[in-house]
Order: C-alpha cells, then sequence, then structure tokens
C-alpha cells in the first residue's frame, strides 16, 4: 500500500533553520498547499487566485525551494493535453474513476480527454494511435488486460509517459495505481464464514477482467486458510455485460439446485446485482431477515449497490485514494521528463460495507 508522504519524512538536510526541499511533491506537503495547485502555479503563475500565489511565493521563501526551471520549460513544450483510457466506459466503476481522474486534471490546468475500448483489443490499439496524433503530456491507461495487444502496449508506453491503474500488466508502464484483490476477499470471506455458513464463489467462466482471476485466487487462499473446503461456481458469459450474465447464470444455478452453500460470493458487483434479479424471479428471498434463505455479497461497492433490493454487502474500492494516487503520480511522472528510476505498484486495501444481503 503507499503511504503517504509526512512532512517529517521529506528531507533529510537543513538549510536556514528550515527543511531542504527536494522537488514538487515535498514542496507542497511542507507549504500545506495541494500537489495539483503547486502544479499549477508552476506552469501559469497567473492562472491560481493572487491569495493563493502569494501563499505559494512565500512559502518559496521560507523553504527556499527552487524548481528544476529546465523541466518546467520543457513541460511547457508539452500540449496539455491528458489522455484517459478504460477498457468500457458504461462501466459504473470506470466512469467513477474516470470523473474523478478528469476533475483532478482540470484543477490542475491540464486538459483530460477520455477514450473508451468498448472490451475490444482493436479499439484499445485505435486509441493508443489517436493518443500519440495529439501528443499528450501523459496518460493514465487501465488496459482491458489478457486481451490486450501487449505488444503494442508497450512499445506505446515506451513513447507516451504512461501509468496504468485497475489492471496491471507486469513491466509496461512507468507505475501502476490500483486495488488490493486479495484485500477484497479477505474481509469479505472471513465475514462470511464468522456470521453464517462459508460462501461458494460465484464466476464467470472466461471473464474478461484479470482482477477477477486475482480474486479467485485469493478465495481459494483464504479457505484453505481457514480450514474449509472452497466451491467455486463458474457461469458461461462473454463480454461486459456483467448484469444479465449474472441473472442467466443465476437462474441456471437456482433451477439445478447448484448451491453448495446458503452463502454466494460473486466475483464483482455487477454479476452480483444479476444474481440478485434471478433471485427475486424464482422467489429466493435474500438477506439475514426472517424468511430469508440466502445470502449475497460482492465486491466493488458499484455507485448502484446501495440501491438494490436488498441493498448489497461488498468490498468498496477507495476510489478516491486511487484516483487522487494515479493523478499525483502522472505528474511525477511528467515533470521528471517522462522516466522514472523504476517502476513502481501501488495498491488500496478495501473497505467492507455491511448491507442487508449478509
Amino acid at each position: 500500500m503507499a503511504r503517504r508522504l509526512r512532512v517529517s519524512e521529506v528531507s533529510d538536510g537543513q538549510m536556514g533553520g528550515q527543511k531542504k526541499i527536494k522537488n514538487m511533491e515535498e514542496f507542497a506537503a511542507v507549504s500545506g498547499i495541494s500537489r495539483p495547485t503547486v502544479s499549477k502555479y508552476f506552469n501559469d503563475p497567473d492562472s491560481v487566485r493572487r491569495s493563493t500565489r502569494e501563499r505559494i511565493e512565500t512559502a518559496l521563501e521560507r523553504y527556499d525551494y527552487r524548481p528544476n526551471i529546465y523541466a518546467i520549460n520543457q513541460n511547457r513544450r508539452l500540449t496539455k493535453n491528458i489522455g484517459i483510457v478504460v477498457p468500457y466506459l458504461a462501466d459504473p466503476f470506470f466512469a467513477e474513476i474516470a470523473r474523478m481522474i478528469e476533475r483532478l486534471c482540470i484543477e490542475s490546468g491540464y486538459r483530460p480527454i477520455l477514450f473508451s475500448s468498448h472490451g475490444e483489443p482493436a479499439i484499445e490499439n485505435e486509441n493508443m494511435d489517436s493518443l500519440r496524433a495529439i501528443k499528450p503530456a501523459g496518460v493514465l491507461m487501465a488496459p482491458l488486460g489478457r486481451a490486450s495487444d501487449k505488444s503494442a502496449i508497450d512499445a506505446f508506453c515506451r513513447n507516451v509517459p504512461t501509468v496504468l491503474f485497475d489492471s496491471n500488466i507486469e513491466g509496461m508502464g512507468e507505475a501502476f495505481v490500483g486495488s488490493d484483490n486479495h484485500s477484497f476477499v479477505s474481509q469479505t470471506v472471513e465475514y462470511l464464514n464468522r456470521t453464517g455458513e462459508p460462501p461458494c464463489f460465484f464466476e464467470m467462466r472466461h471473464p474478461v477482467n484479470p482482477n477477477a482471476n486475482k480474486r479467485r485466487t485469493a478465495y481459494l487462499s483464504m479457505m484453505e486458510m481457514l480450514g474449509l473446503e472452497p466451491h467455486v461456481i463458474k457461469i458461461e458469459g462473454s463480454g461486459w455485460g456483467f448484469e444479465e450474465i449474472g441473472r442467466q447464470g443465476g437462474l441456471g444455478v437456482l433451477e439445478k439446485k447448484l448451491l453448495p452453500t446458503n452463502t454466494v460470493l460473486c466475483s464483482n458487483d455487477r454479476l452480483a446485482i444479476g444474481f440478485l434479479s434471478a433471485c427475486c424471479e424464482k422467489g429466493v428471498r435474500v438477506g439475514r431477515g426472517k424468511g430469508c434463505s440466502l445470502r449475497v455479497a460482492s465486491h466493488d461497492d458499484h455507485p448502484f449497490s446501495r440501491f438494490t433490493c436488498p441493498s448489497l454487502t461488498t468490498a468498496a474500492h477507495d476510489y478516491a485514494a486511487v484516483s487522487d494516487h494515479a493523478v499525483e503520480t502522472l505528474f511525477r511522472l511528467i515533470e521528471s521528463g517522462g522516466r522514472f528510476d523504476r517502476r513502481t505498484e501501488s495498491l488500496f486495501p478495501a473497505r467492507l460495507i455491511m448491507r442487508q444481503s449478509a
């Protein structure tokens, strides 16, 4: 998990009784001014309010910080475009992440340009070609994963400052920022086992998102650690229409009485929404109340999960932390000339949200 910078850690030297500041990120931390605002000031001092400009200039004198003028001038020769690429914009998870990233870029004086790959590798490649043409300052990319043309992504990342998010492709991009899938599943499995029958795992046989495989692996690991027999239920279906896939798979499982336990843990919330629909059609009551025969939980905290009936117990992404860190990492990458000394990976843990379905 990435640690946020503390003031006490920003410097190993002293100058005039004040800490020696080494870069813009440290300057923002000690001055108490947001990192995007500081970046906006250095790109164009007149773009921030006069009072903010005066605070920054006072802090520059106090901490004797002198930014790398050469690097800033180099950055000014770049376009102010930031590319954002997601695999499937109709998925509310990616819509929410993209919304947060866009706002952060706009607040820092950049122009975000959003691309969706529509779940298709050919379109993902076309998006990268389009981005090359507009010469972006940097790109935040959530690749398709296993379906991606990895050679095309590798070539793109070598030419354009790129930070990957959500879906990691080892060794590509200068950094990866995402959620810790083991944290998601370990919390749901532990809670469900502690409060009732152990869960079975409900997933697509051929998932399109690589995070699904990590979640299955985490489920198997947790069940083994707890000394319990795992049960993985694989349903048919392809593409990104997870709700309908979950519904059809759920109907089949319920009709054939294939559930080995009265607790179902879905790989993601969109599958769970479909499964809840199947339960409703079959007259199966979900929850912990009187007359309920099944518990259902999942992962992601889909923006609609609180409005299902019953509301869905889930492990939530830290949307804000992932978005903030991804954007901050890209800005540092741009300011460093498009390359880091080494590739970094930052994972953020989930937060268990208990609702009526379990």
